[in-house]
């Protein structure tokens, strides 16, 4: 399970065994059944998650009561509501299991350890940080600017495997629209395609 995350890692900040070995230290493995919430809203998440398998989301209520999915992984990756966990701070949003999740997970007390003594790991750290704000905002600007259809024919084509692994009516909420818009779609596709 670790050696998962330490090519991950590999691939952006090149690790030497000593930082390798304190990362593997770091990190518990865990192991989820699908449909279980590991982070509740209304606490301060306790982990960040390193996704070696499955999928998760982050959801929250709106005020009719609906469930809101705002962000589905595609493994790999880390997870979590991350300005919450940075901060320490109360989430607003429950982070969900999808299917069965292989995870690695950490709290913020042994992140901050592991960044105070491992410079590739701060690097890697601000990096993964990084990464979250520019996903944010290029969703808020897709949201905003594309079209239903377009949103989802970008996130098949950037993610076909999504489509075999979260149901429907997650797809539809997280690219924001109802299940039937969605399911009008995928006919009007298939029709094409045919």
């Amino acid at each position: 399970m670790h050696r998962k995350l330490i090519d991950f890692i590999n691939q952006y900040h090149p690790l030497s065994a000593r930082e390798a070995d304190l990362i593997s230290s770091s990190f518990d493995p865990v192991l989820f059944p699908k449909n279980r919430i590991i982070e509740e809203q209304g606490t301060v998440p306790k982990y960040l998650y390193y996704i070696v398998s499955g999928y998760l989301r982050l959801f929250h209520y709106n005020e009719n009561g609906d469930e809101v999915t705002t962000h589905i992984n595609c493994p790999p990756g880390f997870f979590t509501s991350y300005g919450n966990f940075i901060g320490q701070s109360e989430s607003s949003e429950n982070v969900e299991c999808i299917t069965e999740c292989e995870l690695l997970r950490i709290t913020k007390v042994e992140l901050d350890k592991l960044i105070a003594t491992s410079p590739v790991m701060k690097d890697f750290s601000i990096s993964v940080f990084q990464q979250s704000i520019t996903y944010n905002e290029n969703r808020s600007k897709e949201l905003a600017t594309l079209g239903a259809e377009q949103r989802y024919r970008k996130l098949i084509s950037s993610y076909p495997e999504i489509l075999h692994n979260v149901p429907v009516q997650y797809i539809a909420s997280f690219l924001g629209m109802k299940p039937e818009s969605l399911s009008r779609i995928r006919k009007k596709l298939t029709n094409e395609n045919q």
